[in-house]
């Protein structure tokens, strides 16, 4: 049994290392361009809205609350979006039969959550080094939010595949259904400034439950009215045992 774990461990090592290259090249300047990218993008949009006067909806820094809110977004998004398609577009490593289909999933998303655990690192290094935010009240919460939104992100990126490989259409399908959460997360707002009725509605999208998490642990004094931690839990459990339960009841299928 050991000698299996061993093996499958070598195996997701060297496709996070293969797929490192596909993405991001030979050189580390790719990889560094793929963290800086999305940190630049970033400190743009906060310009901006600072310029029109955009005013945080807590807090006095405008670019700390966006960053507490996109970043956490943007990997949940980048996960369910990017793992749809994962095991479509590296069907050849399916050939070499140390290589299962969960392995391609679980390399990419160790690769995208490693990125963006970086692009947080730098863009908050960055707004603390400018004095525009102060150093995370509660480090350990804001990491745990942010695992527990990578969590949900490869249980809707796995759900996702399967049912992309079932039915291609979903790809564009699901484009249009998740769009929306890009406002539902509370990216640019807090659920205490809405009526108890729309809270109620948002407190469905667990996207919301994982940035209210994280901003719980960055803000001393942020207290949400909304957030669930057992509920986005579940939720991510439900999601990884539809999305691997699925593969594994997919690949048997076609072995037959």
């Amino acid at each position: 049994m050991e000698g299996v774990i061993t093996t499958q461990v070598r195996v997701i090592g060297a496709l996070v290392l293969r797929e490192t290259r596909t993405a991001f090249g030979d050189t580390q300047l790719g990889y560094l361009w793929a963290v800086v990218t999305p940190t630049l993008s970033t400190l743009v949009l906060v310009f901006i809205f600072s310029t029109v006067g955009r005013a945080p909806a807590f807090g006095t820094s405008f670019a700390l609350f966006f960053a507490t809110g996109v970043f956490p977004f943007q990997t949940y998004s980048k996960l369910s979006n990017s793992l749809m398609t994962a095991i479509s577009s590296s069907r050849g490593l399916l050939s070499y039969p140390l290589v299962k289909e969960t392995d391609i999933l679980l390399s990419k998303y160790i690769l995208i959550t490693l990125t963006y655990f970086m692009i947080i690192i730098v863009f908050f290094t960055t707004l603390v080094l400018f004095n525009d935010a102060p150093i995370p009240v509660r480090v350990e919460e804001c990491g745990i939010a942010f695992f527990m939104l990578t969590l949900l992100g490869l249980g809707a990126g796995a759900t996702n595949a399967v049912i992309f490989r079932l039915w291609p259409t979903w790809k564009q399908l699901e484009a249009i259904i998740s769009r929306p959460l890009f406002f539902l997360s509370g990216i640019f707002y807090v659920p205490s400034d809405f009526p108890t009725d729309i809270v109620k509605l948002l407190s469905w999208n667990p996207v919301l439950h994982g940035i209210e998490w994280f901003r719980e642990g960055y803000y001393g004094n942020y207290d949400s009215i909304v957030l669930d931690r057992t509920y986005l839990l579940t939720v991510a459990t439900i999601l990884l045992l539809i999305g691997f339960f699925g593969e594994r009841l997919y690949r048997k299928k076609s072995i037959r």
